[in-house]
Order: C-alpha cells, then sequence, then structure tokens
C-alpha cells in the first residue's frame, strides 16, 4: 500500500518510496510496478499524475482523480506557483546559502512528442539552497584521509527534468547516490558502510491551493527508512524541522 498523505474526492497526494517509477518509461522496459498503477489498483479509480519525481527520489507525489482538476494542477506546476522543499546529501561542503542559476538543455523524455531542435535550446533553471548540516568522517575516499558531506534543503523555482541532480553537479557537489550525475566511490562507499544505497534526494514538503477550493495545502513527507537512519547517526536530526523527522528517527546513534 502506498502511504497517503491526503486525499478527497479530486485529489490524492502519497508518499513515494525510492526507487519506484511514476509510471511506464521506455527507458526501464523491464520495469512492472509504477505509482500509477499501484495507486490506481489501491483506490479502484483512474490517477493523473501533477508533475514527476524521479524514480530514486521519495516524497511528495500529487496525482488528481480527474482531468479537469489534473489540467488545474499541472497549471500550478506550470507558472511556478508550488512550492517544493527537498533534502539531499552531497558531497564536499557547499556555501552557506546559495542560488544556482544555469540553464540546462532539455532531456529527451519517452513519454513526451518534442521536435528534435526543441532540445537544443537550453531553458533557464534556478534552484536556491541553504546549507543545514555537515560531517566529516575519518574514511578515505579519494586522496584524501577524510571525506566531507553536507545536507542541504533545496528550493527549485523552476522545474527542469534532473534539475537539482544537474544543478548540484554544475558545483561540484553532487547528490550521494546518484548514478548519473555523481561520484561513484563516494555512493558506493556510503551504500557499503551506512546502508544506504538509494539516491539521497527526498521532497519532504510541498505548498500549493486546492485546485476547486482554493485552500492553501501543505504536504509533508518525512524523510524515512535509510535515509532516516542516516541522518540520525550523522548527528543531522536536530538540523531538521520536527516535521520532516519522525520522531523515532530522531534518537542519537553512533556514526
Amino acid at each position: 500500500m502506498l502511504p497517503i498523505l491526503y486525499q478527497d474526492d479530486h485529489l490524492v497526494v502519497i508518499h513515494k518510496p525510492a526507487g519506484l517509477l511514476v509510471h511506464r518509461s521506455e527507458l526501464d522496459r523491464r520495469e512492472t510496478r509504477f505509482a500509477v498503477q499501484l495507486l490506481r489498483d489501491q483506490l479502484g479509480r483512474r490517477v493523473y499524475p501533477a508533475h514527476r519525481l524521479d524514480r530514486g527520489t521519495s516524497g511528495v507525489l500529487v496525482f488528481a482523480l480527474d482531468k479537469e482538476t489534473g489540467q488545474a494542477l499541472s497549471r500550478q506546476f506550470e507558472n511556478q506557483t508550488v512550492g517544493k522543499d527537498y533534502l539531499a546529501v552531497v558531497r564536499g561542503y557547499p556555501e552557506e546559502a546559495g542560488i544556482i542559476d544555469h540553464a540546462l538543455s532539455r532531456q529527451p523524455d519517452p513519454m513526451e512528442h518534442v521536435h528534435p531542435d526543441a532540445l537544443l535550446a537550453p531553458q533557464p533553471a534556478l534552484t536556491r539552497y541553504r546549507r543545514l548540516a555537515t560531517v566529516e568522517l575519518p574514511v578515505a575516499v579519494d586522496t584524501y584521509a577524510t571525506s566531507r558531506y553536507a545536507l542541504l534543503h533545496l528550493m527549485p523555482e523552476t522545474g527542469r527534468r534532473h534539475q537539482l541532480r544537474r544543478h548540484l553537479k554544475h558545483i561540484a557537489h553532487p547528490i550521494i547516490g546518484d548514478a548519473t550525475y555523481g561520484k561513484g566511490r563516494h555512493n558506493r562507499m556510503v551504500a557499503e558502510r551506512y546502508a544506504c544505497p538509494r539516491l539521497l534526494l527526498a521532497c519532504v514538503a510541498m505548498s500549493l491551493h486546492h485546485p476547486l477550493t482554493g485552500q492553501a495545502l501543505e504536504l509533508v513527507a518525512p524523510v524515512d527508512g535509510a535515509f532516516a537512519d542516516l541522518i540520525r547517526r550523522w548527528g543531522w536530526a536536530d538540523a531538521l524541522p520536527p516535521s520532516w523527522l519522525a520522531p523515532e528517527d530522531r534518537k542519537v546513534a553512533a556514526p
């Protein structure tokens, strides 16, 4: 069963687990489980995703229960009126706060029909971030005797494909667990030493307006599982707002 964060007659919001595709993709032809299918079977009715999360990303995922609501929700995302808060673990120590204003080329999407020329023109992309916590581990991964990591609060103002992963790579602080844009040695160390093989990126909160009533909706999906365990083990629990981490995951553990 997919965890439901909010539901009414027009929309439903789930906490998508890491590793689950939102819908069928030509890039993952052998995959048989999708959020759209699982939620449809769980509710016994059709659902329409209003946005996307990468397969490896967990967190808030919004679906409409009818086409009209889906179109209204999609307009909010397209008009950049939806507030999105992500947590990510990255390599190294970025600045305490910053803005990544870096245009991104449009990437092919098997679910869309886009003229090849449209893929060549970079699209404006902007991400704000804050550094919440850091850790230095006595583990040699590259040429240094220790390894440094940081916990970031990411606030994308645009919604380009793989924007956060590509932006963090652009500033030389790739997200841990990212097999495409990250560093393999660091990914393997964290996966093996801390039993955390996933992409360390989660959409922990989202704010939008109900497309019918106009009511402000504040949706929260606390980090859980291996991601939450890593935050606890690295002593970062107190750096997060209380709603972004379950109480049981705030207990102190040795790094």
